[in-house]
């Protein structure tokens, strides 16, 4: 007698939160992008050049003996990584209480921690609409309830806020916000505006995620006061911050800065999760800033970036002139893209094969928001490539627009 699997939806009682787990489309495309076998300008993932992560001086710091390198960690992390996340925050002019900082196993984690300390099913959650997927992701898998926000050129459109969020006759719980560089408009929030948001979270008793993995990365322009220095210490305050965009994304480490009472809470989420972060990773981190390496490198990172950044803009006009609207980033890894012209009735969802076929990988723009908006916009990395491989990429971008203009795809 045939025996049907006891994990057959109609047998298997899962929580009802399943419901809300959905997939990252940037994450799967590694996997997508590995399967192919012919060569693909990778302008999906947002994630430094392999040439660019300092293989060899962490090489050699991991062959140095370190006592307890490869037992558990404290959960709060190694007290030497820290103390350099301290001195790395010092430099750059911001002032850190070590009592405030907790290490994660990369920003993702820091996310995670964050959105399960404070949504309960149904919480109003406001995000940048165009906005990171993973954060979307797991604001639903905790059940809260996504207001996507307008975002222009100034970032999170903040003054449009109170009357979004009037609508939904609920007062939201957590406000989530990508403030320099953001992921994937590349646009920074003005300092008018985070001061304007730091007061309506007081008004609504509400908690700001500060995501900002990409602020060290500015190029071009002067840096904008962060929450921390226009609110030092604001219990509402929740910042997220990684090694994965300025060293390297593989070791996931990360870090969160926020109020001591909070963080209590956050060490006993983290315990149910995994114990400590990567305890060699952990070591290696804090060898590397300890031997005043990390500065060094991002001079180079910001130079290479800026590079990068204006190879894809000009090849970006060259090949489609006013057909397309691109953000111009002072920092970080990414432009967005709009279609506009013969190109406007285009879903870059539907390109994305065609594209692919032509040799080049981006991310569709309806992976950004919750509600499928931006099938006219895609997200391009100028990061990863070379600006002769940007020019290629650009090149069969532009031949598979033109494939599609041709043959009458539309949305």
């Amino acid at each position: 007698m045939a025996t049907e699997s006891l994990l057959t939806p109609a047998r298997t009682r899962l929580a009802s939160r399943t419901s809300q787990l959905k997939g990252s489309i940037i994450d799967s495309s590694t996997s997508l992008l590995a399967s192919q076998t012919h060569d693909i300008v990778r302008f999906a993932m947002g994630a430094p050049n392999a040439e660019l992560i300092p293989e060899a001086e962490l090489a050699g710091l991991y062959t140095q003996p370190a006592s307890g390198r490869y037992d558990y960690a404290a959960t709060e992390g190694n007290p030497q990584l820290i103390e350099q996340i301290v001195a790395y925050h010092a430099r750059r002019g911001q002032l850190v209480d070590p009592g405030r900082l907790l290490v994660t196993t990369g920003g993702m984690q820091g996310l995670d921690i964050a959105f399960k300390l404070m949504v309960d099913p149904g919480d109003l959650v406001i995000v940048e609409s165009p906005t990171y997927t993973n954060g979307i992701s797991t604001a639903l898998s905790y059940q809260g309830q996504v207001l996507e926000a307008p975002v222009d050129d100034e970032g999170l459109i903040v003054e449009a806020l109170p009357e979004l969020v009037a609508a939904t006759g609920k007062t939201p719980k957590v406000i989530y916000v990508i403030p320099n560089f953001q992921n994937p408009s590349g646009r920074t929030l003005s300092e008018d505006r985070r001061r304007r948001l730091l007061e309506l979270a007081e008004q609504w008793d509400a908690f700001i995620i500060d995501d900002d993995p990409y602020g060290a990365l500015r190029f071009e322009g002067t840096d904008v006061p962060g929450f921390a220095q226009l609110s030092p210490n604001n219990p509402r305050v929740v910042a997220v911050r990684t090694f994965s965009k300025v060293l390297a994304p593989g070791l996931r480490v990360g870090w969160m800065d926020l109020d001591p009472a909070l963080r209590a809470l956050a060490i006993s989420a983290k315990q149910s999760m995994d114990t400590c972060t990567n305890a060699p990773m952990q070591q290696l981190v804090a060898d590397y800033l300890a031997a005043g390496r990390l500065d060094a490198h991002l001079d180079t990172l910001r130079s290479v970036y800026r590079e990068r950044k204006q190879a894809m803009q000009t090849a970006l006009a060259g090949a489609f002139g006013d057909e397309i609207e691109a953000t111009d980033p002072q920092g970080g890894f990414f432009l967005w893209l709009t279609l506009r012209g013969r190109y406007a009735e285009i879903n870059t969802e539907r390109l994305f094969e065609v594209a692919l076929r032509h040799g080049v990988a981006y991310i569709p723009g309806p992976a950004f928001s919750d509600s499928g908006a931006f099938t006219d916009a895609l997200r391009l990395c100028f990061a990863t490539s070379t600006p002769e491989r940007i020019n290629q990429g650009v090149e069969r971008l532009h031949a598979a627009l033109e494939e599609m203009a041709r043959d009458g795809e539309t949305r």
